[in-house]
């Protein structure tokens, strides 16, 4: 029970994710309770979000993916709204569903991924370092948007983790978006690789940076193909 606002009201809300509802009121019920959801909460405040966390386990869990990736989208402005320690107990698992659901629902996520890794605590956020390579794989390979979203968060990510994390996780994936078959793609990828050299010289981390560069020459420069030595050419003109 909460004194926020009408219980009544409360009640009436948390009933729309009764199947038997979507059947007599409103296909899409489920739907917009999960887009309400953020609002709700912040309305209630974290100290009433017991009243929320069975409604919002079953949204994350329902068989339309609409649902889901409703949920996917807004999961940021949760963790802002619930803090670190609710975040962590509460939306973390679920977060780590949605990594591995359906595109649709994962675009949701990777769209605010810098958003909500910035507000764990260090050693929860390091435990996605590995998971991060994940997304470069998707349902439909022709879905390239997905692979510039990536790139884009990438780039602002960065920040958050220590360059030798960088080193041995992110520039696996920087070089592999830079030779994808989109050129959206690799424009942006471009980019990212300098953002890393500029992490690794702004922490004087010198020699992370001279062995990156020495595997761009190998990799680019050096390329049979004539696209490859192109990309060496952008990435010198974006740097």
């Amino acid at each position: 029970l909460q004194d926020i606002i009408p219980q009544p009201l409360l009640d009436q809300y948390l009933s729309m994710t009764d199947p038997a509802r979507a059947q007599t009121v409103d296909t899409e019920i489920a739907k917009h309770c999960a887009y309400s959801l953020p609002g709700v909460a912040l309305t209630l405040g974290r100290q009433n979000w017991h009243c929320l966390k069975d409604t919002y386990e079953t949204l994350a869990s329902d068989v339309q993916w609409k649902v889901r990736r409703t949920l996917a989208f807004s999961i940021h402005e949760l963790a802002v709204i619930l803090g670190d320690q609710l975040t962590a107990a509460d939306l973390v698992p679920i977060f780590n569903g949605f990594l591995k659901d359906l595109d649709e629902v994962r675009i949701g996520v990777l769209k605010h991924l810098y958003d909500f890794l910035k507000l764990l605590h260090a050693d929860k956020r390091r435990e996605y370092l590995y998971q991060l390579q994940e997304f470069v794989v998707t349902d439909n390979t022709r879905n390239w948007r997905f692979r510039y979203e990536l790139a884009e968060q990438l780039i602002l990510i960065l920040e958050l983790y220590n360059p030798n994390d960088v080193y041995d996780y992110l520039r696996h994936i920087a070089l592999t978006l830079c030779s994808d078959k989109v050129s959206e793609v690799r424009w942006i990828s471009f980019k990212l690789v300098v953002a890393i050299l500029q992490k690794f010289y702004a922490n004087n981390a010198n020699a992370l940076g001279l062995n990156f560069i020495n595997e761009l020459v190998v990799q680019f420069r050096h390329c049979s193909k004539w696209v490859g030595r192109q990309a060496f050419a952008f990435i010198c003109q974006v740097g």
